[in-house]
């Protein structure tokens, strides 16, 4: 037999439309409205009771009645109803929960009160807000054991209900209080349980289905480090065994989807030839199965596969190719989808192999290039699955269809295999390219387009320059499918093989006059052609950004170019605001890549056009939620443009000026924006103020008091973290304008800066911001800042140390302890040149925690170069703040030289200077001193 297992099921459940769903989580306590309902409250829950069902007899009620009403169109029936469920769930947890259970155990209860039981549980267990989970998890394991125990009794059992939607629910429910006790080692018997329900003969398919189910939930939910390999061999056995041909199609099919979640347990079984054989051969014999979705489950499980056992896959690519190729050329598409699916992730890990090969690890891994062995049949088998459209596959965002999925591989191909796949496509271009049949031109043109990223310039530029008077004739092609995809195509030539500043372009003086006059005419088309080709213009645009010239070829164009996106972004024919959004950001994408020098009038001319525009969303009647959601979106995309056109004439002394002139009205409208509330605007006006501070200085001192307490309530936005980190920073550009005029508003700004990083509750990518805004406040207020050390300091000290406890196997946790660092560095930086004219003896007695925390982020050898700079910029600042005093310091830290000769020898040039700086810094310390 074999041994193994992870499964994982998609924790997609019933859902009821009824409000009292969103209930069930850390609420506050109401006052009780119902007398009778109290005696709920008092029940003993601490007496220890050998009688099983005399305890349950206690602490249980009926509670049927209620989750029905709590279901009721009557909105008053409805409300009475949530209000009695939540002062049971506030005042009698343990028995809410137990009779939560009992109501999902109970065949002879409706399905819509077990549904209802069900999914208040799993609520009352789970949440996605990771502060709610925890504290649902404390609150779980609170309870008493015995209790726990009965809830549990309960789910295996309800495993075996007659109702299939009752079995499901418990698996789910199952799963979740798995994910709390099997890490804490709390229930150790699950594994064996739910196997039992496998092996027992006279087990109904209903229970092996639920099961099954279950083993999926619970794998989808743990790690594989909290199972021992005996529990995944048992697993994955039962798993295997629940896919055979013999057993009925609802078991196969959950087992089959076990088996999705179970692979990454399976390691140690793949490791083993048998195994792995009897495991790939059971795979391709369900993927052939008479059932449609089991032969798409069975296909799932061949795609986890590719990606996370590529290694060992060799001795099955042959059998693995001619079941892709059937499935993709004469299987329902929900099949052929996974099918082709299946060959895009094994060109990711190809991929990803290829960056390995390219870097300087000297590493070796194991690369089989299957790809390029398949290439032959797999780019006819992909480029025939492009004649396969939908009709209205170009309007509607959510569809996902065979063509989409094969060229989006062939796309993948390309960048795996690079020139090579240049010969194999362009034949069937040039075939179809012409045929009066609008399937064979799109398909021949989105061909083309997909295989623009991998090979080489060289290769590509020749055919491109020859086909780009094809394709600008095509945007006038009579099929909106045909230019859709000729606007995207021209997208990907301007994004991918335009780029003067690197030497190497498709477009020149003598083809620029026809594109524009192309791209000018089409942003009128239908919305969805219009979309695309405001993408062609913004990499257009982004094309000449950093092209060293007196004069830019697209200098001409740009007021055409600008009135056509703003009559763009006013068109009322598009169904949604995507066409807006895209208009806006390609308008900001000209501006920002513009030639100042020959623009500035120009720019200067949008403003108030822009100023106007954004004064008009203020006066918009609001007569309910959607206009208020309408009106937000408009000022945060308008908001934007005034950013950009901030920042591009703030950057040169010509054109300052005018934003210093007009700086008043800006303020006005910005301020006038944050009284309408809406946070998608609040982000967008915050950043926009954040450039007007930096191009006003100390004259933006006169905003303060009326812009204070928008800023105030921004750092407190807890709910909307991305509307406080983006608060944070603007603390730091309003600190880099005034210097010490922002003295006034310090302690309360401190104030609110320290309790967000006492929070639970805020999320945590705010905080690293957070200690770069206490360097800037630093350097802003000099010896002032004094008074903030003695609150500061613990803090950053105590991030320090959180940094050396992060899971090094956890890449998010990683990349965040890397932002963590460079924050703190960064403040350390901005204090010690605060105080360094003044008062540097304050930071003394810190340097030696601050040198010890630079010896540890030197020795990881996970940090990021930036993280390098800051850490050796920092270096110098104590060198340069604290001088002699800190010598004997520098003695002991024998880290230090090497550090520094590593980031001399360093390809960042930043890196380079930055080291070069320090390490004079840290020679007049000892100079100094003698």
């Amino acid at each position: 037999m074999l041994g193994f297992l992870k499964s994982q099921a998609a924790t997609s459940g019933s859902t009821v439309s009824c409000p009292f769903l969103q209930i069930f989580v850390l609420l506050p306590l109401h006052p009780s409205r119902f007398i009778w309902f109290r005696h709920l409250c008092h029940l003993n829950l601490h007496r220890r009771s050998s009688d099983f069902y005399s305890n349950k007899e206690k602490m249980a009620v009926e509670i049927t009645e209620f989750l029905l009403s709590a279901q009721s169109a009557d909105v008053k029936v409805r409300t009475e109803a949530e209000g009695r469920l939540r002062q049971f769930q506030e005042q009698n947890l343990p028995g809410f929960l137990l009779s939560l259970s009992l109501e999902l155990s109970n065949d002879g209860k409706p399905m819509e009160s077990r549904r209802l039981a069900g999914i208040v549980l799993k609520n009352s267990l789970y949440a996605k807000d990771a502060t709610t989970k925890e504290h649902l998890l404390h609150r779980w394991v609170s309870n008493d054991v015995s209790l726990r125990s009965q809830i549990k009794v309960l789910l295996l059992n309800t495993l075996g209900s007659s109702v299939s939607e009752a079995g499901h629910t418990a698996a789910q429910v199952i799963a979740k209080i798995a994910s709390i006790e099997i890490p804490r080692k709390e229930w150790p018997e699950l594994i064996a349980s739910l196997l039992g329900n496998m092996t027992q003969q006279d087990k109904p398919a209903s229970m092996k289905h639920a099961t099954l189910e279950a083993l999926g939930y619970v794998c989808e939910e743990i790690s594989h480090n909290d199972l021992v390999q005996d529990e995944v061999n048992s697993v994955l056995t039962a798993v295997v065994q629940g896919m055979n041909v013999t057993e009925q199609t609802s078991v196969r099919l959950a087992a089959t989807a076990a088996l999705y979640n179970a692979l990454d347990f399976a390691q140690t079984n793949f490791e083993n030839e048998h195994e792995r054989n009897y495991i790939m051969k059971v795979v391709c014999e369900t993927a052939m199965a008479k059932e449609a979705d089991i032969r798409q489950a069975a296909f799932e499980c061949l795609v986890s596969i590719a990606s996370t056992y590529y290694d060992v896959l060799e001795p099955y690519m042959q059998t693995l190719f001619e079941l892709t190729a059937n499935a993709v050329k004469g299987d329902e598409e929900g099949v052929a989808l996974q099918a082709i699916e299946f060959w895009s992730s094994i060109c990711d890990e190809e991929i990803e192999l290829q960056d390995f090969e390219s870097g300087e690890t000297g590493d070796s891994y194991p690369h089989s290039r299957f790809i390029e062995k398949a290439l032959p049949l797999l780019v006819p088998m992909l480029l025939e699955t492009l004649l396969k459209q939908d009709e209205d596959q170009d309007q509607e965002d959510d569809i996902w269809n065979l063509a989409m999925a094969g060229g989006t591989c062939l796309g993948l191909v390309a960048r795996t295999v690079a020139d090579a796949i240049v010969p194999l496509v362009m034949p069937f271009v040039q075939e179809n390219i012409s045929k009066p049949d609008w399937r064979s031109r799109e398909a021949a043109t989105y061909a083309f387009g997909s295989i623009l990223e991998g090979p080489s310039v060289e290769k590509l530029s020749p055919m491109v320059i020859s086909a780009l008077e094809f394709l600008l004739n095509a945007m006038r092609d009579q099929n909106s499918h045909v230019k859709d995809t000729t606007a995207w195509t021209l997208s990907r030539i301007f994004e991918l093989l335009h780029s003067p500043a690197a030497g190497f372009s498709v477009i020149s003086p003598a083809n620029l006059q026809k594109i524009m006059a192309v791209l000018l005419e089409s942003i009128k088309d239908s919305p969805h052609v219009a979309e695309k080709v405001c993408g062609a213009i913004y990499y257009l645009a982004q094309g000449y950004e950093g092209f060293e010239s007196s004069s830019s070829v697209l200098t001409p164009y740009l007021p055409e170019i600008i009135s056509s996106l703003i009559a763009t972004a006013e068109r009322t024919d598009a169904s949604d605001t995507k066409l807006r959004s895209a208009a806006y950001e390609t308008l900001n994408e000209v501006v920002r890549c513009s030639n100042l020098v020959e623009s500035s009038q120009i720019i200067t001319q949008l403003l108030p056009v822009i100023m106007n525009k954004l004064g008009q969303t203020i006066e918009l009647q609001i007569l309910s939620s959607d206009d208020r959601e309408k009106q937000g979106d408009l000022q945060a995309l308008l908001c934007g443009v005034m950013q950009v056109i901030i920042q591009k004439l703030s950057s040169a002394d010509g054109s300052k000026p005018i934003i210093l002139q007009a700086a008043d009205q800006i303020m006005m409208l910005f301020l006038k924006v944050f009284a309408c509330r809406s946070s998608t605007v609040h982000e967008e006006a915050m950043l926009a103020i954040g450039a007007l501070a930096y191009a006003t200085g100390p004259d933006f001192e006169k905003y303060m008091p009326e812009f204070y307490k928008y800023l105030e309530v921004g750092l407190q936005n807890f709910e909307e973290y991305q509307v406080c980190s983006i608060s944070v920073g603007v603390v730091g550009d309003i600190c880099r304008a005034l210097d010490d005029k922002m003295l006034p508003y310090c302690d309360n700004i401190m104030a609110l800066l320290l309790k967000d990083l006492s929070s639970g509750d805020l999320h945590r990518s705010v905080k690293p911001p957070i200690f770069s805004c206490f360097g800037d406040m630093a350097l802003a207020i000099g010896e002032h800042f004094e008074k903030y050390v003695p609150y500061a300091m613990p803090m950053m000290q105590g991030a320090a140390e959180l940094c050396a406890q992060i899971d090094i196997n956890d890449e998010e946790m990683v990349e965040y302890g890397n932002q963590l660092k460079r924050s703190i560095f960064e403040a350390y930086s901005g204090i010690l040149q605060g105080f360094k004219n003044s008062k540097a003896e304050i930071m003394l007695p810190h340097a030696p925690h601050l040198l010890k925390f630079i010896e540890v982020v030197v020795k990881d050898a996970h940090r990021e170069e930036s993280v390098a700079r800051a850490a050796v910029a920092v270096l110098g600042d104590v060198a340069d703040a604290l001088g002699s005093n800190v010598k004997t310091l520098f003695k002991d830290m024998a880290f230090c030289s090497e550090f520094l000769g590593e980031c001399l020898q360093s390809e960042d040039e930043q890196l380079k200077e930055t080291a070069t700086w320090t390490q004079g810094m840290i020679g007049r310390v000892f100079s100094v001193c003698g």
